[in-house]
């Protein structure tokens, strides 16, 4: 007797109906746990403050109280006060709105940062988990050389290929002096090429346990699709993992701004960046030190929160690995 049209399907939906529900159901349970982890909500309010006045610094005057890059040699190194919230730098600048501006840029760094790092590290680590041995073989040897590279050397060395080239999506200056655009994306661009291999062994490795489950072997029994699994089942259970990892990933990439910043490989000036702000800092410290301890508070603070709140992520979406 020949099977009907939809015979499979039929109980196919159903369980994807039920497994769909379940799926919503955990995801309601690691958000509460979350919101348990008192470290990790406080973390993410801190977060969402810094960015939020980042954000309106960068587009109300009034809030950035100052032009970050207006100097005001009548105003040098004045103490906070009412005029200079934070006081005032070397060249009459207003640290507030320089503070506010490095944030700003370090926060893209650090997003944008992952959101290239997961689109190479998940497809790499998706194919090298579904395709024939072969192509694992080449992914992950593809994978190996890259994670062989010393990041910050090989940050630098490929900044330094793409500094001052033409990006006219984002917006250019000279070659001489690039535009802030342009520093952004190559910076991004230089952080994500070392920084992918981590998500790709990750996601590699939670789809090669996850195929063999028995879930997985029931949807290939009733005729789903590899598509349909892959888009259903395996990505779902690997998001968890793959969300702890950007959250985590996003203050390595922060303090690698950073780094380039104070070596002077940051953006052009009269631009500031956090590690900018604290290198032209580190010149004034014996004698208007402040220059050095707010920016300095910054990273520390956005470090300390984003790791926090991995924290939290990972015991909330993964309870079995809390202590």
């Amino acid at each position: 007797m020949s099977a009907q049209p939809g015979a499979i399907a039929q109980p196919f939906d159903f369980a994807q109906d039920v497994i769909h529900t379940k799926q919503r159901g955990l995801w309601n349970q690691a958000w509460h746990r979350l919101l348990r982890n008192r470290l990790a909500v406080v973390a993410g309010a801190i977060l969402l403050l810094i960015t939020t006045v980042a954000l309106l610094a960068d587009f109300v005057p009034a809030v950035a109280n100052h032009d970050p890059a207006l100097q005001d040699y009548s105003a040098i190194e004045k103490d906070p006060g009412a005029d200079y919230w934070l006081g005032s730098d070397s060249l009459g600048r207003d640290l507030w709105a320089r503070l506010m501006q490095g944030t700003l840029f370090s926060l893209k760094i650090g997003i944008g940062t992952q959101v290239i790092i997961l689109l190479i590290g998940v497809s790499i680590g998706m194919g090298a988990a579904l395709a024939g041995r072969f192509s694992d073989t080449a992914l992950m040897w593809l994978t190996d050389l890259a994670f062989a590279f010393p990041d910050l050397l090989a940050i630098i060395l490929l900044r330094q290929v793409l500094y001052g080239r033409d990006w006219p999506i984002i917006g250019t200056g000279s070659p001489q002096i690039p535009g802030i655009g342009n520093v952004l994306l190559v910076t991004i661009i230089a952080i994500a090429f070392v920084g992918w291999t981590t998500v790709a062994r990750l996601v590699r490795g939670q789809m090669l346990s996850i195929k063999e489950q028995d879930y997985i072997l029931a949807a290939r029994s009733i005729g789903a699709s590899p598509w349909r699994i892959v888009r259903s089942h395996m990505l779902p259970n690997t998001l968890s993992s793959v969300i702890v990892a950007s959250t985590f990933g996003i203050p390595l990439a922060i303090f690698a701004e950073a780094t380039l910043g104070f070596i002077g490989l940051g953006v052009p000036p009269p631009n500031a960046s956090l590690g900018s702000l604290i290198g032209s800092g580190l010149d004034t410290i014996q004698t208007h030190n402040i220059e050095l301890i707010w920016p300095t508070i910054m990273v520390a603070a956005l470090m300390l929160c984003f790791t926090f709140l991995g924290d939290g992520l990972r015991d909330a979406l993964e309870p079995r690995t809390r202590k």
